[in-house]
C-alpha cells in the first residue's frame, strides 16, 4: 500500500466513524491539545517539500556548491559539557559557530557556493539533513559536530566519519547510535523507512559517491596536521543517518570533544575556530580543484 492510499484510509475511518456516531446520536471523546495524540509518517521526498536554505557566492550555477549542517539545534542541544561556575556549554551552538566561520571563509575566498542546513538555533529533522543537500544539487555535504566522553576529560581531538553499514570500531558504532537516536529523544522520530532508503547503504558501496567521500576525508586529515588536533584515531566509519544521501558525497566532521578541556577553549573562541574554518576550506578547495581538473 502507497503512503497516499495509507494516509486516505487513516482519514477516512475516522470519517466514517464519526458520522455514524453522530447518526445515532451518540458522542465519541476527543483527546485534548498537548497530548501528543500525534501520528507522524515517513513521505516520500516529493511529497514532503523542504524549506530550502539561501545559496551564497557566486551567481553562477556552474561553480561547485557544498551544503554544511550544523549538527542539532534548537531544543536538542547535542553534546553538553560543563564550565566552572555552572554555565554550560552546548554542541548545538559551537558547531554553528564554526559552521558559519567556514561559510565566511569559503565566501572571502571566492569561487564556491555554500549553503547552510540552518544559520540560527532550529532543529532539523535528521532525514532533512541529506536532503536538503540533495534537493539543492550539492556537490559536497559536510556535517559538523562535537563529541563529549562523559567523565573521561583526557579524551579529545577531532575525528572524521564517512558512511558504513559496519562501523569501524565500538566507539564509532555508539557514536552514530548515539546520532542516530537524536531525533526520537527529541520526540521527532519518523518511523517506517522506505525500502529505497534502507537500500542506500547497500548501493553507496557501489557507487562514486563514496569513494569521493573517503577522498575528501583524507584531505581533511592532510590539510590539518599539524593545524589542528587529532584524535588518536581520526578516521571512523559509522552507519550514520545523516551521511545517507546516496548521490552527494557525505562526510561527518567531529571537531572535538566539549568535555576535552583544551579542545572546548579552542572551539569557543574566535582565533580557534578560525583555524579549523581554515583547514576544512582547504581541504573543500582542494577536493573541488581535483574534480574539476581535465
Amino acid at each position: 500500500m502507497s503512503v497516499r492510499s495509507l494516509l486516505l484510509l487513516i482519514v477516512a475511518v475516522p470519517a466514517l466513524l464519526l458520522g455514524g456516531a453522530a447518526a445515532l446520536g451518540m458522542t465519541i471523546p476527543v483527546p485534548e491539545w498537548g497530548r501528543d495524540y500525534v501520528l507522524r509518517f515517513a513521505l516520500d521526498p516529493q511529497d514532503a517539500p523542504l524549506d530550502l536554505p539561501e545559496i551564497e557566492g557566486p551567481d553562477d550555477p556552474t561553480r561547485p556548491l557544498v551544503v554544511i549542517d550544523a549538527g542539532h539545534g534548537g531544543r536538542d542541544p547535542g553534546s553538553v559539557a560543563g564550565e566552572e561556575g555552572g554555565a554550560q556549554v552546548l554542541e548545538k551552538d559551537i558547531v554553528l559557530s564554526l559552521a558559519l566561520a567556514l561559510r565566511d571563509e569559503l565566501l572571502a575566498e571566492g569561487g564556491i557556493r555554500v549553503a547552510l542546513t540552518r544559520d540560527d538555533d532550529r532543529i532539523i529533522v535528521l532525514a532533512d539533513r541529506p536532503q536538503i543537500a540533495r534537493q539543492l544539487g550539492a556537490d559536497l555535504f559536510l556535517s559538523v559536530h562535537a563529541d563529549s566522553a562523559g567523565d573521561r576529560r583526557d579524551v579529545g581531538g577531532a575525528s572524521i566519519y564517512t558512511l558504513s553499514n559496519e562501523a569501524s570500531s565500538e566507539a564509532a558504532a555508539r557514536f552514530a547510535e548515539r546520532e542516530n537516536a537524536a531525533d526520537r529523544l527529541n520526540g521527532i522520530t519518523i518511523e517506517g523507512q522506505s525500502e529505497e532508503v534502507s537500500n542506500i547503504l547497500v548501493e553507496l558501496s557501489q557507487q562514486r559517491t563514496q569513494e569521493d567521500a573517503t577522498d575528501f576525508a583524507s584531505l581533511i586529515a592532510r590539510e590539518g596536521q599539524g593545524r589542528i588536533r587529532f584524535h588518536p584515531q581520526p578516521r571512523r566509519s559509522a552507519e550514520l543517518a545523516v551521511l545517507r544521501a546516496p548521490d552527494v558525497p557525505g562526510v561527518l566532521f567531529e571537531s572535538g570533544f566539549v568535555t576535552n578541556d583544551a579542545d572546548r577553549s579552542r572551539l569557543m573562541t574566535e582565533e580557534g575556530r578560525a583555524e579549523y574554518a581554515a583547514v576544512l576550506a582547504r581541504a573543500i578547495r582542494v577536493y573541488f580543484a581535483r574534480r574539476a581538473e581535465p
